[in-house]
């Protein structure tokens, strides 16, 4: 679980308590905007694994998750597979049937970032955020003719259509039993 302390009707660290009084014995992170070490703590003595504060980079929070889930004995793989497709997010490497894929930065970051949304449509604006750190035009076409190379290149290599367009949405990586 990623828990916020500052919850609407109930402090985080007194839902953390009460699931570890309850037996509940899963990982739980702590993600919030309170860093000083009274917090910190206070949260990991009710029970906490990890404490994370806001600011922070989406990649900290995954790496995080992994090494709690590999310290509690779940080994976390930074590896996906689907199908012939492979895809190691550590090396940034994608393969078929053992044979890389030649991908650009900007097309594995957007591969990466619809994988790690895939249960929802992910728009253009979006996609424009996570791959830059400026302020980018937003009424580019970039991000299409990225998207569009991309699948290219998956529908190419691994016969199948990965990457769907929701009309008014954005797109969404869809997974082979789809």
């Amino acid at each position: 679980a990623v828990v916020d302390l500052g919850l609407p009707k109930i402090e985080g660290v007194e839902v953390i308590r009460r699931w570890r009084k309850a037996g509940r014995d899963f990982h739980i992170l702590i993600l919030t905007a309170r860093g000083n070490w009274q917090d910190k703590v206070e949260g990991m003595d009710a029970g906490a694994d990890d404490y994370l504060v806001k600011p922070f980079h989406v990649e900290e929070l995954f790496e995080r998750i992994k090494a709690l889930l590999r310290r509690f004995g779940g080994q976390a793989s930074s590896v996906l597979k689907f199908e012939t497709l492979t895809i190691d997010l550590s090396a940034k490497q994608a393969t078929v049937n053992d044979s890389a894929i030649d991908l650009t930065a900007f097309e594995f970051n957007i591969l990466e970032y619809l994988l790690l949304n895939s249960e929802r449509p992910v728009s253009k604006a979006e996609l424009t955020e996570h791959l830059y750190e400026q302020d980018y035009d937003r009424d580019s076409n970039v991000i299409e003719v990225l998207v569009g190379r991309l699948r290219k290149k998956l529908e190419t290599a691994c016969k199948l259509s990965l990457i769907k367009t929701v009309r008014g949405q954005g797109y969404r990586f869809l997974h082979p039993s789809e």
